[in-house]
């Protein structure tokens, strides 16, 4: 293996807690001149507190590559899945505050 190809090799390492992940169903995106803020949150019904999961800050330049591989792996993902239902663009928290199902009762 020729030189350049070893300083383009990034070894990743995935922690066992990080593995698992963390579920959010909202994310709420600010900016400032040299950085996107992303906060994931997790919604749930019949609680009208949310809490933010995780904080993620990037440069302009890593949120712009981060738009172009959701662009292309959402495009992969509907070539085999189908269409993802259509949703509101406009950025805004419009999602049913009791998931569409039935509200609870005591």
């Amino acid at each position: 293996m020729d030189e350049s190809k070893k300083q383009n090799k990034l070894n990743i390492e995935l922690k066992e807690e990080v593995a698992q992940g963390t579920y959010s169903n909202l994310a709420v995106i600010t900016h400032s001149s040299s950085e996107f803020v992303l906060d994931f949150v997790r919604v749930m019904p019949g609680i009208p507190k949310a809490e933010v999961k995780s904080r993620i800050i990037i440069t302009p330049e890593h949120a712009k590559r981060l738009l172009l591989a959701l662009q292309e792996n959402i495009a992969k993902f509907e070539s085999v899945h189908g269409p993802i239902k259509k949703v509101d663009g406009k950025g805004g928290a419009n999602m049913p505050m009791n998931f569409g199902g039935p509200s609870a009762q005591a």
